[in-house]
C-alpha cells in the first residue's frame, strides 16, 4: 500500500496513534478510533491516543471485530501497517472470548476453548482452590465470580461473563419534565449517548460511562434508572454525596420521599431505591465479617450504581464488587489510576461504554473554559535548610506546607473578589492554619456531616463565598458556581487528583463561563517535581497551563 499524507492517522509501531485536529474528517475518525484506543493527549492540533490490551478488550466486548479495527486504520493511516503490528494487534484482540464464564444450574461454569492451556493457568497459586474440576470442567462457586474475574485479568486473561443478571424488583421512575425546583429539564444530547451506550442489550447492562466533572453523570445515572425500571442501589463516596443523590432523584424524578432511603454513617434505611456509602457498606466487625453486607444482599436490586467507580479497585471497597448477579453502571470522570489497576474496573464493572472528551463539552458551552496557573515560590532560608537536611520521605511536607503559600492565597482572593473560591488541600495541619489566620471557614473529613452540609449550602446561594477544604471535595461534591480553585497541596504526583479538583470549577457558569484554576508550588524541591506530573493531564486534555514566578504573577 503506498503512503497516503492526506489521510489524519500516523500510526507507530508502539501501538499510539496520532490525530490531526484540523483533518476535514477528524470528528468522524475521532469517533471510530475512540472504540478502540485511549485518548491521552489532546493539545491544539495532534491529538494522541494509545492502544492497549484492555482498550482493545473494550471493544472486543462491544462487539467490535478485529478485521474492523485493522481495516480502520489502514484506511485512515498515512503509511502502512506492519504485518507484525497487525499480529500483535490480533493476539491481543484474540485473548477476549477465549475463556468464558456460564451459568450451569445453579454453579458457574468456565469455559476455555484451549483446555490445556487453561488447565495449565488455573493450578497458579490463587487459583487452583478456587476451582473444581469435575468430568474435564471447570466449575466456580457464585460468590468467587468476581475475584476469579479479577485474577485473571490480572494474568492477561479477561474473562467473557455471559452468566447474566437478576432480574430485580420492579420500580417504575421517570424524569419529571418541569423538575420541582422550578426549571424545565431536557437531556442533553451525550447524556443520551451515554445511556443508550449502557443500555444497547438487556444482557450487556454493564458497565462504565467516563464524563467529565460537571458534565452530569448522575442524571445519567438517573436516566439509565429510568430505562431499567429496577430497585437500585447507588454506592458513592461520603455521605453529602449521598445527599445530593437523594436531592437530584427527587428533584428530576417522580420517585417519593418513602421510596428512596440513605444508607450512611447517619441513618440507615433500606428503599426500593437505596442510596450508600462503600464505606459503611464495606464496614467490617472485630470478627473481620462484613457488618451490613448480607443486608444488602437481601435486598432483591436489579441495579447497582457505581459513583466514583475509579476508586473501586482499592481494598476497602473491592467487597462491593462481589454482587456480580446485578446489572452494573460505573460513573466516572477518569480511569486513570497512579497504580495502574484500570482493568479491575473493567473486571469487576464492565467495559466502557462511552466516554467524552472534555474538550468537546467545553467548546460547545456545556462546561466552563478554564485556566490552569502553577505560581512558584521560594522557602525561606529556615525552611530551605530544614528541607535541605530532612530525610527524602519528610521532604514533601515540608515544601508543600511552605508558609509563603499563605500569602499567595491572599492575593489570589483579593484578585477574585466577587467569585466562589475554593481553597483546597492534603494537610490538615497547613488547612487549619490557614484557615485560622485568613478566617475562612473550614470542611475536612473531622466536620460533622450536618456543618457539611450547612457549609456546602450557604456556598451555592453565595452567602460563603470562599471554603478552605480537605481532599473531601475530591469525588462527587456538587458546587456549581464555583469558578476559583487554589491547591496548596495534594497528594504527591496524582493525576488522578488533580483531574477531580478542576473538576470541581468546570459547571457552566451564570456569568462569564471562565474558570481559574491555580497550583502553588515550592520552587527547586520535590513539591515541583511532583506538580510536573500532575499537570500532565491538564496538559494532555489540552488546558492552558501556564507555569509563572510569585513575582512574575503579583505584578500581572
Amino acid at each position: 500500500m503506498k503512503f497516503d499524507t492526506k489521510r489524519p492517522l500516523i500510526v507507530q509501531s508502539d501501538w499510539t496513534v496520532l490525530l490531526e485536529v484540523h483533518h476535514p474528517d477528524y470528528h468522524k475518525v475521532r469517533e471510530g478510533l475512540a472504540a478502540f484506543a485511549e485518548l491521552v493527549k489532546s493539545p491544539e492540533h495532534i491529538h494522541t491516543y494509545q492502544i492497549t490490551p484492555l482498550s482493545l478488550w473494550n471493544a472486543a466486548a462491544m462487539g467490535l471485530k478485529v478485521e474492523e479495527v485493522i481495516h480502520f486504520l489502514r484506511e485512515n493511516g498515512k503509511f502502512p501497517l506492519s504485518v507484525a503490528f497487525c499480529k500483535r494487534i490480533e493476539d491481543s484482540f484474540s485473548r477476549f472470548g477465549r475463556i468464558v464464564l456460564l451459568q450451569d444450574e445453579d454453579r458457574l461454569l468456565l469455559k476455555c476453548n484451549q483446555q490445556e492451556f487453561f488447565t495449565e493457568l488455573i493450578h497458579t497459586e490463587k487459583l487452583k482452590n478456587m476451582i473444581q474440576i469435575e468430568n474435564g470442567q471447570f466449575y466456580i462457586a457464585a460468590e468467587t465470580r468476581g475475584w476469579i474475574k479479577e485474577e485473571l485479568i490480572r494474568l492477561g486473561w479477561p474473562v467473557w461473563d455471559q452468566v447474566g443478571f437478576n432480574d430485580g424488583e420492579p420500580l417504575a421512575l421517570h424524569f419529571r419534565k418541569r423538575t420541582r425546583s422550578g426549571y424545565d429539564f431536557q437531556l442533553r444530547d451525550y447524556q443520551q449517548r451515554a445511556i443508550e451506550a449502557y443500555c444497547t442489550t438487556e444482557q450487556n447492562s454493564h458497565g462504565v460511562v467516563v464524563l467529565p466533572c460537571g458534565a452530569g453523570k448522575t442524571i445519567v445515572g438517573l436516566g439509565v434508572m429510568e430505562r431499567i425500571g429496577r430497585a437500585t442501589l447507588i454506592l458513592t463516596p461520603h455521605t453529602t454525596s449521598v445527599r445530593q443523590w437523594i436531592r437530584e432523584l427527587l428533584d428530576k424524578t417522580d420517585l417519593t420521599e418513602s421510596e428512596i432511603g440513605e444508607y450512611s454513617g447517619d441513618q440507615k434505611s433500606v428503599k426500593p431505591i437505596t442510596v450508600a456509602t462503600y464505606q459503611i457498606l464495606t464496614h467490617r466487625d472485630s470478627t473481620g465479617q462484613f457488618t451490613h453486607m448480607d443486608l444488602f444482599n437481601q435486598r432483591d436490586w436489579g441495579l447497582i450504581v457505581y459513583d466514583e467507580v475509579h476508586l473501586l479497585p482499592a481494598p476497602v471497597f473491592r467487597a462491593t464488587a462481589d454482587l456480580q448477579a446485578k446489572r452494573r453502571l460505573g460513573l466516572t470522570a477518569t480511569l486513570v489510576r497512579e497504580d495502574g489497576r484500570e482493568r479491575e474496573v473493567f473486571s469487576l464493572i464492565g467495559p466502557k461504554r462511552i466516554e467524552v472528551p472534555w474538550k468537546e463539552l467545553e467548546e460547545r458551552r456545556w462546561l466552563a473554559e478554564a485556566s490552569c496557573t502553577e505560581i512558584r515560590t521560594g522557602l525561606s532560608r529556615e525552611d530551605r535548610i530544614i528541607y535541605t537536611d530532612a530525610a527524602k520521605k519528610h521532604k514533601y511536607r515540608i515544601a508543600a506546607e511552605n508558609p509563603a503559600k499563605e500569602e499567595l492565597v491572599q492575593k489570589i482572593i483579593d484578585r477574585h473578589q466577587g467569585d466562589r473560591i475554593l481553597v483546597i488541600g492534603q494537610y490538615l495541619r497547613q488547612l487549619k492554619g490557614l484557615a485560622t489566620r485568613l478566617q475562612l471557614p473550614l470542611l475536612t473529613g473531622e466536620t460533622h456531616q450536618d456543618k457539611r452540609e450547612a457549609l456546602f449550602d450557604a456556598f451555592r446561594r453565595g452567602e460563603v463565598p470562599i471554603l478552605v477544604v480537605s481532599k473531601i471535595a475530591n469525588f462527587a461534591i456538587d458546587l456549581p458556581d464555583a469558578s476559583v480553585a487554589i491547591q496548596i497541596s495534594g497528594a504527591f504526583g496524582s493525576r488522578q487528583e488533580e483531574a477531580q479538583r478542576l473538576g470541581r470549577i468546570l459547571r457552566p457558569k451564570s456569568r462569564g463561563n471562565h474558570a481559574y484554576f491555580y497550583n502553588l508550588v515550592s520552587r527547586d524541591t520535590i513539591d515541583q517535581e511532583y506538580a510536573l506530573h500532575r499537570q500532565r493531564f491538564l496538559v494532555e486534555q489540552g488546558y492552558p497551563y501556564q507555569i509563572v514566578e510569585e513575582e512574575q504573577w503579583g505584578r500581572a
